[in-house]
């Protein structure tokens, strides 16, 4: 299970990361979304705000509540606690420096230098605490010509060759539809702290993750950068072909459309035999998947074949006829696929507090057999936790704390 534990005061998550301690310096998605991941799994996640000038995530729409308070801001920092520090202020820098001495991990994504201008960097902290992980998640990295270029999602697509790819052929280029440079990078920031903590726990010595958005892009484009090395071939958009099989792609139904994908020649028979003409398997022009990939062929013969059987069925229908017998899957609208039973039974959408509301938001995707993920909190609001977090870790009297607040250094 993973509820938090009262230990007298702050919250301790349980779950295979429990008792790790994570120091969140992010905004918006790039860096939340890889400690809410943590959260998620039992570590205690502080997200580390400006008292003046918090994520400003937290006006993302929708909206929940007479608060008014972000579902957006809370799917990507739910299970965390929140405090707030300004680091411009020489007390606020103190209070890190202390924080930092019972950390982790600290999770940042300034552009490359800035934490270094604000006498925060790495080596600074290090000082302080040897084993720390220090989490640096940018647009470009913190090596390199590019490394301190200012930075969002649609930069990274660019620039790690995504947009060039995606769309269609004579078209413009077309980014994907959701902010996927942001995603991947926290997942790689993810996997690489988990990494660093692991060799930190055997050798005592902590290490920067360096992740940039255009590199975790570039690791998405799946074979362009093969064709291009081995044979000078440059990806461009196709659609939703596929340049090494078909048939593989978006097909009309009754009421939508389905993705296909029986290429093999296993698969294309039961396809022919499902919809009541085998002999087609033995077509001397399609009976080979050399054959039916000849974009001629998969034009004029088989696109149509299929098109005409799938037409006479809706998507719930070809689903369950084509079960577990050939590659067929309904495209799904958001709405389906949070309406789907399989979705459902895999707990990929829970209910998270917002404004005393539960809010269903996507769920942890990572399953362990021996540390089920059940608890989703709310996401702290801006230094909602800033006396229990800074008495425990800081050892900050409430008295100081009221100074402290006073001087605007939380």
């Amino acid at each position: 299970m993973n509820k938090e534990e009262s230990t007298g005061g702050m919250a301790v998550r349980s779950g295979p990361l429990r008792n790790v301690v994570v120091l969140d310096i992010t905004r918006v998605v790039a860096g939340p979304f890889c400690s809410m991941l943590l959260a998620d799994l039992g570590a205690t996640v502080i997200k580390v705000e400006h008292p003046g000038d918090p994520d400003y995530a937290r006006t993302f729409p929708p909206f929940v509540g007479d608060e008014q308070l972000s579902a957006f801001f809370t799917q990507f920092n739910r299970n965390k606690q929140g405090i707030t520090l300004n680091l411009k202020s020489e007390d606020g820098k103190a209070l890190l420096k202390k924080l930092v001495r019972k950390a982790d991990i600290l999770v940042e994504n300034f552009r490359p230098g800035t934490m270094d201008k604000l006498g925060l960097g790495y080596e600074v902290l290090r000082a302080e605490n040897p084993k720390l992980i220090y989490t640096a998640i940018s647009g470009f990295g913190r090596t390199g010509p590019n490394s301190s270029k200012p930075a969002y999602d649609n930069t990274g697509q660019a620039a790690g060759g995504l947009w060039s790819m995606n769309g269609y052929a004579e078209m413009p280029p077309v980014r994907v539809g959701t902010i996927i440079g942001d995603l991947a990078a926290s997942l790689y920031a993810a996997i690489g702290t988990l990494a660093a903590l692991r060799q930190a726990e055997t050798s005592g010595v902590g290490q920067v993750v360096d992740v940039s958005q255009q590199d975790s892009v570039l690791t998405l484009t799946e074979n362009a950068v093969v064709r291009y090395t081995a044979e000078k071939d440059v990806a461009s958009p196709l659609g939703n072909d596929h340049p090494f099989v078909r048939p593989y792609g978006q097909f009309p139904c009754k009421d939508g459309y389905v993705f296909f994908g029986g290429y093999t020649d296993k698969f294309w028979a039961i396809t022919c035999a499902l919809f009541g003409e085998p002999e087609r398997a033995k077509d001397p022009e399609i009976d080979t998947m050399e054959k039916r990939f000849d974009r001629v062929v998969a034009e004029t013969k088989v696109k149509p074949l299929l098109e005409r059987w799938f037409s006479r069925y809706t998507k719930a229908e070809l689903e369950e006829m084509a079960g577990d017998k050939i590659p067929l899957s309904a495209i799904k609208t958001i709405a389906e696929v949070v309406e789907d039973p399989h979705i459902a039974a895999r707990n990929m959408i829970v209910n998270v507090p917002v404004a005393g509301k539960l809010i269903g938001m996507f769920g942890q995707p990572i399953k362990l057999s021996a540390a089920e993920v059940t608890s989703f909190e709310k996401a702290p609001l801006p230094g909602e936790h800033n006396a229990d977090v800074l008495a425990r870790l800081a050892d900050v009297t409430p008295d100081e704390l009221a100074l402290l607040k006073a001087a605007g250094a939380i």
